[in-house]
């Protein structure tokens, strides 16, 4: 019998040696697909806004001390109160920062629409991914919630209450919400709640002047702590992090 010639081609990778993965098809990673250079940058974006906050956590103490203005026109809540109450005192700036608070209060909020429009629900899966069952929940809810009111969704993460503003974001770019709602719907509840902070300043008056004169000497120490804590929480997970996959590749006991 004559033998079959050998007809696989000479880069071929033998049935039994599967390929590795591409890096893009991690999990974790939202796409279902070789991703773009639009994902690429939704997902850039999104480590930008991570990083900012978490270099914003020890300065802003210092900067409602030496700068309340400037974190005012950053768009955090503590500013807007603060210049408030300056402006009970007679400071004039409080137009300029109520603006450019509102402005900058959303300053991140277009990535999140831009993921959610981009990725759909699988940016969700990346977020509940290794979440506790009740945050899963939570985020489940307001992924089904946003979907649902739409612009009551856009008002309510400007509120100071516990919503996965991101989250709500995402589902109304998957919803197919158009960017120029969005914004506009987004700028007028940001412009509405930094009025009211401050105006709560305002009413608040000298006593808040006077409170954040004397935090004024401890604010460098309330930094430090918070920089602290930031970096024994690291450490934390990271030991825990190794010792859970030290338990997971240790080879069995054999019989």
């Amino acid at each position: 019998m004559t033998e079959q010639p050998d007809r696989t081609p000479p880069d071929a990778v033998p049935a039994g040696e599967a390929a590795e993965a591409e890096w893009w098809q991690a999990e974790g990673m939202p796409w279902k697909h070789k991703p773009e250079r639009a994902d690429i940058l939704c997902l850039s974006a999104i480590s930008v806004a991570a990083i900012y906050g978490l270099v914003m956590l020890p300065l802003r103490p210092v900067m409602l001390g030496l700068a309340p203005h400037l974190l005012g026109s950053l768009g955090y809540r503590t500013g807007l109160v603060l210049v408030g109450a300056l402006a009970a005192v007679g400071d004039q700036w409080w137009p300029l920062v109520l603006v450019l608070g509102a402005l900058m209060s959303m300053k991140f909020d277009w990535i999140y629409w831009w993921a959610g429009r981009l990725w759909g629900r699988s940016i969700l899966d990346v977020w509940v991914h290794g979440k506790s069952p009740r945050t899963q929940r939570r985020y489940e809810r307001a992924w089904g919630w946003a979907r649902r009111y739409e612009t009551l969704a856009i008002f309510v993460t400007f509120l100071p209450i516990p919503i996965p503003a991101a989250v709500v974001y995402a589902a109304l770019g998957a919803a197919g919400t158009s960017l120029r709602k969005f914004l506009s719907v987004g700028f007028a509840s940001a412009l509405l709640t930094s009025g009211a902070y401050l105006a709560l300043g305002f009413w608040i008056g000298e006593p808040a002047v006077a409170a954040v004169d004397a935090y004024g000497k401890y604010l460098w120490y309330l930094s430090i702590a918070i920089l602290v804590g930031m970096l024994a929480v690291y450490f934390y997970r990271e030991r825990q992090r190794a010792a859970a996959e030290k338990a997971g590749t240790a080879s069995p006991v054999e019989d």
